[in-house]
């Protein structure tokens, strides 16, 4: 273990186009540091996430639809190699290395400075977030569905099951209610956002709205509250669906209707626009093409309930597979599932050419505690 938590500086360019972070940063300090000049670079959702982790797996966050991933606006790299060398990775040094960095995790060294895109950012954006009765989620998801099939790629959004928490930040009527919120961000201003979004707020009358205007700053720490570090026990795993017809909605519906524990989500990620305009060999993230993610995201306070979850997570994902591209998103891809898991959620011909960089930069697989690719 390798703690770089004091490597957390950010520094931005005078052009305001590239922002540089060194491997300890979290989320929360990149956007403490770009989002007083009006800039942001695609992170994840919550801002404690360790920026090198999300982005080396991929990282999928709210500005995806118009950005893309954040490995998509990773430009540049240094690396600490297996042998000791400090190393730069771009598109005209080390170029396999920084395709392998886009995607293909801790596997070939330790990544001491990320050179990232920086994009504009509005002021203040429109955070759409209306919390459906569960019981209707066979009627909300399809219209979810239908609207994401056509919306702008400014739009980028989820469908979250979840319970409200017996906590007096939410109505006393409320607590124990289980939900499925339509998460949605439109990236740009937030008088445009609200109409364009308002559509998903009148499919019937919600439980909650959690709708509002609010900075990017503000709407990538939303969800720190929910998952505050080292309180809860966790065992996230994820697949890629092949599409999300009624019948595979039941299914969904069904199977998150029998979560043992109230504090877990479930949550189907829609993919589109930049994200799935990046060819598949570009990165080592690979093909693009899933409309959508399903992610299981179990959450418990009592070991005596590990059993019961991590169970529940497993044969949930296990019945899905019949709905799936066969791949998974390595930041959520559970545990112990299996010697070939890493090898499937890349597919064979990226995976291949990962052992080949792999061979090149850790020939001995000196960083193996991780989603390990073998050295070819």
């Amino acid at each position: 273990m390798i703690d770089m938590s004091a490597m957390n500086a950010v520094h931005i360019t005078p052009g305001l186009d590239r922002a540089y972070v060194e491997g300890g940063a979290t989320w929360g300090d990149v956007d403490a540091a770009t989002t007083p000049f009006g800039r942001a670079t695609p992170g994840g959702l919550i801002s404690m996430t360790g920026v090198a982790g999300l982005t080396l797996s991929g990282g999928i966050g709210w500005l995806r639809g118009t950005h893309g991933l954040s490995c998509d606006n990773l430009v540049a790299a240094d690396v600490v190699t297996a042998d000791g060398d400090l190393i730069h990775a771009s598109e005209t040094e080390n170029a396999d290395l920084l395709w392998a960095l886009k995607g293909g995790g801790g596997n070939f060294g330790i990544v001491v400075n990320f050179e990232f895109r920086l994009h504009p950012v509005a002021e203040e954006l429109i955070f759409c977030a209306p919390a459906y009765p569960e019981e209707r989620a066979n009627d909300i998801l399809p219209k979810w569905r239908d609207y994401m099939a056509t919306a702008p790629d400014e739009i980028s959004g989820l469908a979250e099951f979840s319970t409200i928490p017996g906590d007096p930040a939410y109505p006393e009527p409320t607590w124990g209610k289980r939900v499925v919120t339509l998460a949605t961000v439109y990236d740009g201003p937030a008088e445009v956002g609200e109409r364009v979004t308002q559509p998903l707020r009148s499919l019937g009358e919600p439980l909650l709205d959690f709708s509002g205007r609010m900075s990017y700053r503000a709407l990538q720490s939303i969800y720190d509250e929910m998952f505050p570090k080292g309180r809860d026990r966790c065992y996230w795993k994820s697949t890629y669906l092949a599409g999300l017809d009624n019948g595979v909605v039941a299914e969904i519906t069904r199977r998150v209707a029998t979560r043992p524990s109230e504090m877990t989500l479930a949550s189907i990620w829609k993919f589109g626009g930049a994200v799935q305009r990046v060819a598949a060999d570009a990165t080592a993230f690979g093909d693009r093409s899933m409309p959508f993610m399903l992610s299981l995201d179990a959450i418990w306070s009592d070991p005596a309930d590990d059993e019961a979850n991590i169970g529940w997570v497993r044969d949930v994902w296990r019945d899905m597979q019949l709905y799936s591209t066969g791949r998974l998103y390595l930041n959520f891809p559970g545990l112990g599932e299996g010697e070939n898991l890493v090898r499937d959620a890349f597919g064979a011909e990226t995976y291949a050419r990962l052992q080949m960089v792999k061979r090149a930069y850790d020939p001995h697989n000196l960083f193996h505690m991780n989603q390990n690719i073998l050295p070819r």
